[in-house]
């Protein structure tokens, strides 16, 4: 089961990616009530009946884990979305790609965590495949606002490439700048 609000995103992401799309986008959108979160993608999308399968913590197509008799990222961020009194909705078309989106209430004791978005970011950047990746997040609070866009290919071109330790150092203390408050 994820503990974290991260992991789900991360989960969803990587299987947006492993199904060969093109384009993830990623947003966070924080306020001092919830989160809320959106990933789309312009994969292979899924037909009514696979979304279905989709959300049915017992089936799995045997594709991307050969050896597991059951999928439950999704059916796990259902469970946790109902329990905590958020959200969840899936849409998706044949051919054109999904949207998975949620959001969770921060007063809701079963709410999760958020967890470590510079992280998160930093993993979902570089998930590997030539598919470009976008994030926007968003934090508007009584103990200040922020917002930012990233691009994959941008940053990649900027630091030469997202393989390299040093690269990813830099990486990662950018975004860990990009969620500081203007007061901080």
């Amino acid at each position: 089961m994820h503990y974290a609000l991260e992991d789900y995103v991360l989960d969803i992401a990587q299987n947006a990616v492993e199904a060969g799309a093109g384009l993830v986008g990623v947003e966070v959108d924080e306020t001092d009530e919830a989160v809320s979160v959106a990933i789309t993608d312009d994969g292979v999308g899924m037909t009514e009946e696979e979304v279905a399968r989709a959300l049915d913590p017992f089936y799995t197509d045997g594709k991307k884990h050969a050896k597991r008799k059951v999928g439950l990222g999704l059916p796990f961020l259902v469970q946790a979305a109902r329990q905590a009194e958020g959200s969840f909705g899936i849409e998706s078309r044949k051919g054109e790609g999904t949207r998975v989106s949620f959001s969770f209430p921060k007063g809701n004791v079963d709410a999760p965590p958020v967890g470590d978005l510079p992280g998160l970011f930093r993993s979902i950047l570089c998930l590997p495949g030539a598919h470009e990746m976008t994030i926007r997040r968003t934090r508007t609070s009584k103990s200040g606002d922020l917002s930012y866009e990233l691009s994959r290919k941008e940053l990649a071109e900027a630091l030469g490439g997202l393989e390299r330790g040093d690269s990813l150092a830099m990486l990662r203390d950018f975004l860990v700048s990009q969620e500081e408050d203007e007061t901080d």
